[in-house]
């Protein structure tokens, strides 16, 4: 199969807040560009995308999947997104990895909490972005108030490309501001089929005007325009799609779209913005990294002719099998070459190429610049490493992971399942990062961390489904962390005969608490005359084991800065075993002398409620200790911002419903940890 041109690659994200209708967008795209020949519904479990058993009962996207489809002479390569805050690492790698994305936004909600983090997401990776306003048919719709929430929660400027012809009932199509036509959908052919013709008459002027905002707005981005439009010379449809693209990929504007997904209308033009506006793999930056070698930073280019260079952004399971997903930046790989995994250190054998279709795949031969395939083979590699040639290695920017703040207990009910338990649970953290495994000694119990009472869920759900792995479950219990409030010098001394051998160490350190959400700095100041430079690698791993249990309730440490002072040496008596337990004896007891507290999570909580309840919801905020940061109005419901810690927020879900006969919704994310 001959390989695509570069320039006719769209690497893509489909990515919303829950219930915005990402996943009907993704599924409208399958079936009008062939990929799939029955229209998946998201309320009927039968979403393409949406192949897992629990994303089709609970109808909500867990993990991301990734297709192939083709429009206008271009691949596109999609990845579909989880819109659930407790999976959200799902959005992080897949945006590290593309160079476009379609925000999906809710006509009748507009700006939601989940879609603000994917845009500040997306903007984190500098992804350019399109946005597709959906559900123009509901009752409460109103595309400009959505836009209006866009420009001001956003840096970049919201450009409307298209408006409604109507909203709610009324909604009949778009008007195309670009080339000033009126786009409708045929019904009886499932909106495959669409009318193009002249925009009423009594909906011209307002179009007209609509269409004067775009280029004005446009002249503020773009020189040419901007001449043009001072002079009062007509801007042809070509030189305003090629300004809007140029700007697009800058990141100076996002271009804005309507329809109604469900309904079958819009999508097109979707596809048309997809190839007009977002970048190809050639019109975005060379991606950054170090040698491992020099230290010295290094780019790739998007060539085939450059050395090799890919990313692993997930690992999964199928059918037994590890499978790994990667974006190749530069060259060229084929199935049965052998690759080096930088982060690792090591070789390793790819068996074959994977193009995939969710959980279908085709094999390939042949992988280059701008693909997103799946790698069979690969044992060693995990989410973030990178794949490269090992003459001309090169460490990628990885992924940044979430720490979880949630953990439950998971007991095997019978010895069988004990014994598969571990094995399991290993296969699943691989595949999520965000999932933490640690086996409790005093208590004998495994215990699970995460980002949220459905990502655990979720976890046990597989154990029993895709494993067969019985298990009973503890309460879900918050996870803390630790630092310090005040800065000590310390020092710890070890010299000791073990086996037949003398063991010495002495390591001077310095703590100072940090900020919080600093994290932890390790600062090496030895003088080599002190301790020699063969044993400072030793200190600083030992400090990296020692911040990951407190000495309060042994959870791990945060915000604390370490400097490595002093310390002496023995000759012929000191050991890596010597300062690596001096060094962990200092770090424990600075942590004891420097006021040591315990940190636990915040919570963002959005919540949508009716006006009648805004009362009752305020005020159970308040008892559970939370901090209202905002009350603001939506028409007939209420958005009310509160920072919640995490403990007070068990069986939120149900008393909510309860205080507002089940009409409120909310969502939460972690925000920051602070002093319990």
């Amino acid at each position: 199969m001959a390989r695509v041109k570069l320039s006719r690659i769209r690497n893509i994200g489909v990515v919303a807040h829950i219930d915005a209708g990402k996943t009907t967008v993704t599924e409208r795209i399958l079936y009008y560009t062939g990929k799939s020949y029955k229209m998946g519904e998201v309320h009927d479990g039968e979403a393409v995308m949406d192949w897992m058993p629990q994303e089709q009962e609970r109808g909500i996207t867990i993990t991301s999947a990734v297709t192939t489809c083709e429009w206008r002479n271009h691949e596109i390569h999609i990845i579909d997104t989880p819109g659930h805050v407790d999976f959200t690492i799902e959005v992080e790698r897949s945006l590290r990895v593309l160079d476009g994305a379609v925000v999906v936004f809710s006509a009748v909600d507009g700006v939601e909490p989940q879609s603000e983090t994917v845009w500040h997401q997306a903007d984190k990776y500098g992804v350019p972005k399109i946005a597709f306003i959906n559900k123009m048919d509901r009752v409460g719709a109103d595309f400009f108030k959505a836009v209006e929430m866009m420009r001001e929660r956003f840096a970049s400027v919201p450009l409307p490309v298209q408006v409604p012809l109507g909203e709610a009932e009324t909604f009949r199509g778009i008007v195309d501001l670009i080339r000033m036509r009126l786009i409708t959908w045929q019904e009886n052919t499932l909106g495959a089929a669409f009318d193009v013709s002249d925009i009423p008459a009594d909906f011209r002027g307002e179009a007209e005007a609509r269409r004067d905002n775009l280029v004005e707005t446009l002249a503020e981005a773009d020189d040419e325009i901007a001449e043009k439009y001072l002079g009062e010379v007509p801007v042809t449809d070509a030189e305003l799609i090629r300004a809007i693209r140029k700007a697009t990929v800058a990141l100076k504007i996002v271009p804005v779209l309507c329809g109604a997904a469900l309904r079958n209308k819009g999508i097109q033009p979707i596809l048309d913005a997809v190839v007009d506006f977002l970048p190809s793999p050639e019109d975005v930056p060379p991606v950054k990294g170090v040698n491992p070698v020099t230290k010295a930073e290094e780019t790739r280019s998007a060539s085939d002719k450059e050395p090799f260079s890919a990313l692993a952004f997930k690992v999964s399971m199928m059918e037994g099998r590890k499978i790994t997903y990667v974006r190749v930046y530069s060259g060229l790989l084929k199935a049965g070459d052998e690759v080096f995994n930088a982060a690792k250190g090591r070789k390793e054998k790819v068996a074959r190429l994977l193009k995939m279709h969710a959980n279908k795949r085709e094999r390939i031969d042949v992988a280059g610049a701008g693909d997103i395939i799946a790698v069979a083979g690969l044992k060693e590699a995990q989410t973030g490493d990178t794949l490269c040639s090992e003459s001309k290695p090169v460490i990628l920017e990885s992924i940044e992971f979430y720490n979880p703040v949630i953990s439950q207990a998971v007991e095997a009910k019978t010895p069988a399942d004990q014994e598969k338990l571990p094995d399991v649970l290993a296969k699943i953290s691989e595949e999520d990062p965000t999932l933490k495994v640690k086996y409790d000694e005093e208590t004998a119990q495994t215990i699970i961390s995460g980002m949220g009472e459905l990502h655990l869920e979720i976890v046990v759900d597989r154990l029993l489904r895709e494993y067969n792995v019985h298990v009973n479950t503890g309460k879900p219990r918050v996870v803390y962390r630790e630092t310090i409030q005040k800065a000590v010098e310390v020092e710890g001394r070890f010299e000791r005969e073990l086996g037949e051998k003398k063991h010495f160490g002495h390591v001077k350190l310095v703590l100072e608490p940090l900020p919080r959400g600093a994290g932890i700095e390790i600062r090496n100041e030895l003088p080599i005359e002190t301790i020699p430079a063969e044993f400072h690698p030793v200190i600083e791993e030992s400090i990296g084991e020692a911040v990951l249990s407190g000495v309060v309730a042994g959870y791990p440490v945060l915000d604390v800065r370490v400097r490595i002072a002093g310390g002496s040496f023995k000759e012929g008596e000191a050991s890596a075993v010597g300062y690596k337990i001096a060094t962990a004896t200092a770090f424990r007891d600075g942590c004891s002398k420097a006021d040591p507290v315990l940190l636990e999570p915040i919570m963002r909580v959005d919540i949508l409620t009716p006006r009648d309840f805004m009362g009752e919801v305020i005020g159970d905020l308040n008892a559970r200790k939370g901090e209202v940061e905002s009350v603001n109005p939506k028409g007939p419901v209420t958005e009310i911002r509160a920072n919640v810690p995490l403990r007070s927020l068990f069986g939120y879900s149900t008393d909510l419903r309860s205080a507002t006969q089940g009409r409120a919704i909310f969502t939460m994310q972690f925000l920051r940890y602070d002093k319990a």
